[in-house]
């Protein structure tokens, strides 16, 4: 009976220790949604065209390709020539700089790793520099950006094959410099245009992401939340999985009010002040605010971000979602877009030249 009862005991004290502490694990999840524009454009603005343009010098390099081709502004409808907007891109020269032999030594090893020789090998190492920019105007001339793609600070390497020999590896870049510089030529063009589409689509584009982010679960096995948290993390990585950046989330939140609901709760039934009430009650303010975030709701993003700054917890991360919530609203704002799950379709766009699509009833 006396062991009976001290199982009892220590049970409870278990228990009890339990309660005045709390685990927190990351729980990771993916969720899909469309980026908005940086900055503001006429919202009636959504074609494109791009003009490449490159020096005499490089323009035979330039006869088995059009690099304009592969410059995409996502969410926009490309034309070949009369957009909202007109991408105007310069290349200049790729420049050798400096041309120099270098040596490189190899060891030959035995079984016990002893060395038994040694041979030099010689390659020629050219350093070059590439420039190219963009100038971004609209279609009545008004002069929207520029943009440096490449510069000649930056100072790029060719190395060469290796030769036994020094007199080959010197004579290398001047016999197979048409076809080297052709080569490095393209290299530098592909990266300036995706650099280009990169910076477009972050500007003015609406790309579609899927991003991994993470929400803080009660890890304490023996604590008294932790099935209910696991309910709740459960539907809410289901309806968060299931949110496509070209369909409306429309119906989301009213799917996800229990685990909202849950949330809320926490922090009424966890009110003390003592560290472990903060820290559960910090995890509910900033699954929240994670959640309105992939909800498109920054006001009330924002609320829970006040609430953790309030809550004493690790306030730096309130702060952090403040910026993030005042981010999005101004992004809403600025594009007179207030969600980020919509459909695109390139050929309802139309240039400002173009004329629109009319119904012939005459039959």
């Amino acid at each position: 009976m006396k062991k009976y009862y001290l199982f009892l005991l220590l049970f409870v004290s278990a228990t009890l220790a339990a309660q005045k502490r709390v685990d927190l694990d990351r729980f990771n999840f993916k969720v899909q949604f469309r980026n908005l524009p940086n900055l503001k454009l006429d919202s009636t603005y959504r074609t494109y065209n791009v003009l490449v343009n490159s020096t005499k010098m490089m323009q035979p390099f330039m006869q088995d390709s059009d690099p304009s081709n592969t410059v995409l502004l996502e969410g926009w409808r490309k034309l070949g020539q009369d957009g909202h907007i007109n991408i105007q891109v310069k290349l200049e020269d790729l420049l050798p700089e400096t041309v120099s032999i270098k040596e490189r030594a190899i060891t030959t090893k035995d079984r016990n790793g002893v060395i038994t020789g040694t041979k030099i090998v010689y390659y020629q190492q050219v350093v070059y520099t590439f420039a190219a920019t963009a100038q971004i105007n609209d279609y009545k001339g008004i002069h929207v950006m520029d943009e440096e793609l490449a510069s000649r600070n930056y100072k790029q390497v060719y190395n060469s094959p290796e030769f036994a020999l020094r007199p080959l590896a010197e004579g290398y870049f001047v016999l197979n410099s048409l076809s080297i510089t052709k080569e490095l030529f393209r290299k530098c063009v592909n990266r300036a245009m995706h650099y280009l589409s990169e910076r477009i689509t972050d500007n003015f584009g609406f790309a579609a992401i899927t991003t991994d982010d993470f929400m803080w679960v009660i890890g304490s096995r023996k604590h008294p939340e932790y099935d209910d948290d696991r309910k709740a993390f459960q539907l809410m990585s289901e309806v968060l999985f299931s949110m496509n950046a070209s369909k409306s989330i429309e119906g989301a939140r009213e799917k996800l009010k229990p685990v909202i609901d849950y949330f809320e709760s926490i922090k009424t039934t966890y009110s003390g002040s003592k560290k472990h009430d903060r820290k559960i009650r910090y995890a509910s303010y900033f699954n929240l605010a994670v959640l309105y975030y992939y909800l498109d709701d920054p006001e009330q993003m924002m609320q829970q971000a006040n609430g953790l700054i309030l809550n004493d917890f690790h306030t730096a991360v309130g702060k952090s979602f403040q910026e993030t919530a005042l981010r999005l609203k101004n992004q809403f704002q600025q594009s007179n877009i207030y969600t980020r799950h919509f459909n695109i379709d390139l050929d309802e766009f139309k240039g400002p030249k173009e004329k629109p699509y009319t119904v012939n009833n005459d039959y």
